[in-house]
């Protein structure tokens, strides 16, 4: 009988915090999560700060460019 008074509470307190999520975003004015990426973040890209996918994705890029330039040959 404890056992399933303790999974009732646990489903309880969990659909209490679905419906203050929930709550949340009907009050809110856009309606939506905040954005916490660190890619969309204004005050990280001033600092120079970049995730881990967009350094991956400059770096790539550099090699790329670096490869294109080592198989460049002069016409004659």
């Amino acid at each position: 009988m404890g056992l399933v008074k303790v999974i009732l509470l646990a489903i309880a307190l969990v659909s209490l915090a679905f419906f203050g999520l929930a709550l949340q975003i009907v009050l809110k004015k856009n309606g939506k999560f905040p954005d916490t990426h660190i890619g969309h973040n204004r005050e990280m890209k001033k600092r120079g700060i970049y995730c881990a996918q967009t350094l991956d994705r400059m770096e790539q890029a550099k090699v790329k460019k670096e490869q294109k330039l080592k198989n460049l040959k002069l016409a004659k």
